[in-house]
């Protein structure tokens, strides 16, 4: 069992379902989770049609929003920034122009440069992907497309075949840089401009 409370500090207190999901269950049934979020949110939220956004959040021309999606308070999306929901940003997060969010947890103060991917991916605190880096979430060149993860030693078959990463609170992503599917960071990472991370070859 990966215990995501272990990677993001207060995880299981905004996502319960961490304390018993691993990260890949958590992101198959994120929209299911998302819609239940925004049931319970307060009128701080302007909801419409499953995108609830805080009264404080901050959102440029050309955002492309598509549902179910949460904008915590005080965050930022830069122009033209494309959400293929279900999205969930936690307090503080700022998006950066032409950056594209898929299916993905972000939590508070961290910040997504301008023309990243992030797909299928659980974002902790305080995280930093400079311009271009990438969550790849598929194995576009493996005839077995189910996702592997390589945790303490142990692969682990996720049965999904599509999981990006679970980056831990404080790491640092250089610009273009690439996280393989099922890419486990620890918090406090740093991954170098240009590196490739695959953990399961």
């Amino acid at each position: 069992m990966i215990a995501i409370g272990q990677f993001i500090e207060g995880f299981n207190s905004v996502f319960p379902q961490g304390v018993t999901n691993q990260p890949w269950e958590i992101i198959d049934n994120l929209e299911n989770i998302l819609r239940m979020k925004i049931a319970e949110l307060g009128k701080d939220y302007k909801v419409q049609n499953d995108i609830a956004i805080h009264k404080t959040v901050a959102i440029e021309q050309g955002v492309v929003l598509k549902r179910p999606v949460i904008i915590s308070e005080k965050s930022f999306i830069g122009a033209n920034a494309y959400f293929r929901g279900p999205v969930y940003l936690g307090k503080s997060v700022k998006i950066g122009p032409g950056s594209e969010i898929k299916q993905s947890i972000i939590l508070d103060n961290s910040a997504i440069a301008h023309f990243n991917y992030i797909g299928n991916s659980i974002i902790g605190k305080n995280i930093n992907f400079e311009a271009g880096s990438i969550c790849a979430n598929h194995y576009n060149e493996r005839p077995i497309k189910t996702i592997f993860v390589n945790y303490n030693g142990q692969i682990i078959e996720t049965t999904s075949r599509k999981f990006g990463s679970l980056v831990g609170d404080g790491s640092k992503i250089g610009a273009n840089a690439v996280l393989s599917p099922g890419t486990i960071l620890e918090p406090e990472s740093i991954v170098k401009r240009l590196e490739l991370i695959d953990q399961t070859k």
